[in-house]
């Protein structure tokens, strides 16, 4: 039977309604902080207020797009999923390396070794620790998606390695791969990649290449594989205006993709409410961004498709693990 997997639990896909397909709701300070410190998410009073300000205004589903062992918290994430009725969306898999400390484990296991990791989290329970040392502590709850990064520097050999890890683990389980494009990164030799290693590329999300690729023909060829784009550079205006946002999302439209595109806000600290009052806050896209949508010509029918029936088609796991 197909189901989405949350963290409390699988559900029937027609259980999914509104859905932001990319956000981070709980992140442990740590080595990602040393990065950027709008990377630290941690208070669970402040997440919660904020995922029931989501849901008050019409939310229903989140995808959260941080992986194990770069301070995911999967232990808060279940119980915000059961004390919200948010349906959460959990991932495994890997983010940039810049975010993980030198000695971390993850340049040092072997693809085998991770992509048994990543199947693990997808079948048995996440790892609740093991953002410096090697995961021991589990939780009951699953991840339901597999997020990868893909970096300017392109398919080094570590990225490599993680990525096969990441497609093995998709293949055996049939999550789908969610994949962070940095700006600058080539992404369609990542696309002849993922098809040279059998990945099935309608099982493949491109993240944050509405900032990340100016080349709306780029955006187009991504489709026109069978991969879906979710879009998120939304409230961010130091890369472009919610306008220009909305004229992309009618441009996409226009060339005919409206059953592959998916959106979200991609949330840090700073641009969540609770956690900093100037930010915009979950509820975003239902108050604000939706009516710049249809002034833009997007019909209610294809708002509809973006924000749930292509999340449920892209997030159902159709194979029994």
């Amino acid at each position: 039977m197909p189901y989405i997997q949350t963290v409390t639990g699988q559900v029937p896909p027609d259980t999914l309604d509104f859905c932001h397909c990319h956000e981070h709701l709980m992140i442990r300070k740590g080595q990602s902080f040393l990065v950027n410190e709008a990377l630290c998410i941690d208070s669970y009073d402040k997440t919660r207020a904020e995922l029931e300000q989501f849901r008050k205004a019409g939310g229903s589903t989140v995808v959260d797009a941080q992986p194990t062992g770069c301070g995911r918290d999967a232990e808060a994430l279940c119980l915000l999923g059961h004390e919200t009725g948010i349906q959460i969306i959990a991932s495994t898999g890997f983010h940039k390396m810049v975010f993980y400390p030198q000695e971390h484990w993850i340049f040092n296991m072997g693809k085998e070794a991770l992509a048994t990791l990543f199947i693990q989290e997808l079948t048995e329970g996440m790892y609740a620790d093991g953002d410096y040392n090697l995961p021991i502590h589990s939780v009951d709850a699953r991840a339901g998606i597999l997020k990868c990064a893909y970096d300017t520097c392109g398919l080094t050999a570590q990225y490599k390695k993680l990525f096969d890890a990441a497609i093995c683990a998709s293949v055996h389980t049939g999550a789908p791969l969610m994949v962070h494009i940095e700006q600058g990164a080539p992404a369609l030799a990542l696309i002849s990649y993922l098809d040279k290693k059998k990945m099935p590329l309608d099982r493949v999300i491109f993240c944050h290449m509405d900032r990340a690729v100016q080349d709306l023909s780029v955006h187009k060829e991504v489709c026109r594989q069978g991969i879906y784009l979710e879009y998120d550079t939304i409230g961010r205006f130091k890369y472009h205006s919610d306008r220009r946002e909305a004229e992309i999302f009618a441009a996409m439209l226009d060339a005919g993709y409206e059953n592959q595109l998916l959106f979200s806000l991609d949330t840090t600290r700073e641009r969540l409410k609770c956690y900093t009052p100037e930010g915009i806050g979950l509820t975003y896209i239902l108050d604000t961004f939706l009516p710049l949508l249809t002034d833009a010509g997007i019909t209610e029918e294809q708002i509809r498709k973006i924000s749930c029936a292509n999340c449920r088609r892209i997030l159902t796991i159709n194979q029994v693990i």
